[in-house]
């Protein structure tokens, strides 16, 4: 009779505390988790395309494109309903023309990348589904490929069209590195705790840094709308442990 006391006792006493613990840390979201996350991005390519055009190429979308990255958050828990994290994510599109009468092919190819830190606040008025405001800050690149070929190369011509000035292979490469301030909004959709599945939506917004060219070479006159500022799109799908 003594031992079934002392049993029942620790039963009440342990679903005592866990009853504390769930109220204590169910009061305010916690958790967090990592995932993949497809996006869409809407990088201004006007001016881009109107070189493309005059070369003979078709117009690289100017609807957006597709973009792979990753994420990853954690509620911090001294403060509520704030959660830190980390994300990245890369794109690009490219246009190739058909071979001309040499056999040659202009292709140019475009790409958006960059990553960050994630800070976010969830609205504390809203539960079950986490609504988070925030911001990206961290950095990225621009880079543009422009070939023009045949597609027949070996080692040896290599080297002689270092030395040919009337070379008709042509490849240059263009980039830029920025920083990226990105304010963004949130909505995660828990499933069983342990999925939970994401739709967002930010604007990209860049500073800093100069266009080089080639081998980190200067470039003049590239057009200040080749800027990586950008609204964008972002889905996901995160594992790990969600409490909204």
């Amino acid at each position: 009779m003594k031992f079934k006391s002392i049993v029942a006792i620790l039963v009440l006493v342990a679903a005592t505390t866990l009853y504390g613990q769930n109220k204590k840390y169910f009061d305010t979201p916690f958790g967090g988790g990592g995932g993949y996350t497809p996006g869409w991005y809407f990088p201004n390519l006007e001016s881009l395309n109107k070189e493309l055009t005059s070369i003979g190429l078709p117009k690289l979308s100017e609807s957006g494109f597709y973009s792979s990255g990753g994420a990853g958050f954690i509620y911090i828990g001294f403060v509520d309903y704030l959660r830190i994290g980390g994300m990245g994510f890369g794109s690009s599109a490219s246009e190739t023309s058909a071979r001309d009468v040499n056999g040659f092919t202009k292709e140019v190819m475009y790409n958006l990348s960059g990553g960050g830190v994630t800070m976010e606040y969830s609205l504390p008025f809203i539960r079950n589904i986490a609504v988070s405001t925030g911001f990206v800050f961290g950095g990225g690149s621009i880079g543009i490929d422009v070939y023009n070929n045949n597609g027949n190369f070996s080692w040896d011509n290599i080297w002689d069209d270092v030395q040919n000035t009337s070379a008709q292979n042509v490849k240059h490469s263009l980039s830029k590195s920025f920083f990226i301030f990105a304010p963004t909004l949130n909505v995660d959709i828990p499933l069983y705790r342990f999925v939970s599945f994401r739709i967002g939506a930010g604007y990209q917004i860049t500073f800093g840094g100069d266009w080089k060219a080639d081998n980190d070479k200067d470039i003049s006159n590239v057009p200040s709308d080749l800027n990586g500022n950008t609204f964008f799109l972002q889905s996901g799908i995160f594992i790990g442990f969600f409490s909204f």
